[in-house]
């Protein structure tokens, strides 16, 4: 194989690699999806001062609504999320709104 294809194709590995390191989340940020009418995963436990974001992968919009109103988004639609970081420790609760079935906890340490 030539040489010079080889190197290129090593060069853009190391680019296409480059960019996914630049795009990722910071470490401190945890994903939850609403898939199927279910917040996935239902339950998670984060530190203090960690960012979790909702990414709703259903065709139908949801909301991210705390019982105690501190956080709530808008309705999102397909792709679309909302981000709180959670500064205090507790246990938070959470529900889709338009679909009260779908429920959730963040437990900050």
């Amino acid at each position: 194989m030539n040489v010079k294809l080889l190197l290129a194709a090593g060069v853009l590995a190391l680019s296409l690699g480059g960019i996914g390191r630049l795009s990722a989340a910071p470490e401190n940020t945890i994903q939850v999806s609403a898939k199927n009418f279910m917040f996935s995963p239902a339950t998670i436990t984060v530190k203090a001062g960690a960012t979790v974001t909702w990414l709703n992968l259903d065709e139908e919009p949801h909301t991210v609504f705390s019982n105690t109103g501190l956080f709530r988004s808008s309705a999102l639609d397909t792709k679309e999320s909302f981000t709180f970081t959670f500064d205090k420790p507790g246990t938070y609760h959470y529900l889709c709104t338009i679909h009260p079935q779908m429920q959730g906890t963040i437990v900050v340490e």
